[in-house]
């Protein structure tokens, strides 16, 4: 690894780190430059999902109290699926043929990149209503249950957007309101990247000098950078955001 290697992929790990505190969308920029630094796709979206993970970690603490509200039934419930369709789609993510990855990326990108464009107009609307809580009948927790699931498949294999896909799933379930939600969504998250990031490691898919350097920085976004990134408004940090995520997406679909 050259050192302008080193000080490009540490200055976008702090710039990741920072964004995924306040509005979300670091992977937008981790996983692209990873690739620039010549990180073959795979690894790449391996490395990248290490580098970010400890800061959503820390995220998951701060909503401890938010936690305690959750039907104990539900959280038990939604972390065995979170956990198991993670590791799944870690190992799918594994097994796919480079060439087919590399196919599927810009599309990937796409449907990350509008997940989070949307996410915006979806937690206003969430914001409108707090929905008192209530027991959860039987048919509410499998349905919450499979598309966790499938929403963990999906983030363990990319993970770009499951934030706004489980939200507007509990949602759709009539489920709490936004605060308890955004809880259990970033402890979910937690739960699907930590085993990702697990069978990554034992399957030696991550390029370690490369993550050691972003996990560093991402920390030090996460909780250094996160505090002036709050003094701007997050309408200007969310399109910026968006307009990467769009770029990347178009510079992907060209080179393929």
């Amino acid at each position: 690894m050259s050192l302008l290697n080193v000080l490009l992929l540490f200055l976008v790990a702090v710039i990741g780190g920072t964004l995924n505190s306040v509005a979300g969308g670091g992977s937008f920029f981790t996983f692209p430059t990873l690739i620039f630094a010549g990180v073959p796709p795979i690894p790449a979206n391996a490395t990248s999902t290490v580098a970010l993970w400890p800061g959503s970690v820390a995220g998951a603490g701060a909503y401890r109290r938010e936690l305690k509200e959750i039907d104990r039934r539900l959280l038990i419930v939604l972390v065995i699926t979170s956990l198991i369709g993670g590791v799944l789609g870690a190992i799918l993510l594994l097994i796919t043929p480079p060439s087919i990855f590399t196919t599927l990326l810009p599309y990937l990108l796409l449907i990350a990149t509008l997940l989070f464009a949307f996410s915006g107009p979806v937690t206003r609307q969430l914001r409108l209503r707090r929905i008192e809580r209530s027991a959860l009948s039987v048919g509410q927790l499998v349905g919450i249950s499979i598309a966790q699931f499938v929403i963990a498949i999906y983030g363990g294999y990319f993970g770009g957007g499951i934030g706004i896909l489980m939200l507007a799933t509990l949602a759709l379930m009539g489920l709490e309101n936004i605060h308890v939600m955004n809880g259990l969504k970033t402890l979910l998250a937690t739960c699907i990247n930590g085993v990702a990031v697990i069978t990554f490691v034992v399957a030696g898919a991550v390029f370690w000098p490369e993550a050691i350097v972003m996990v560093v920085g991402a920390i030090i976004g996460g909780y250094g950078g996160a505090y002036y990134a709050r003094k701007i408004d997050q309408k200007w940090i969310r399109l910026f955001v968006i307009v990467v995520g769009f770029a990347m997406t178009l510079y992907f679909f060209i080179k393929h």
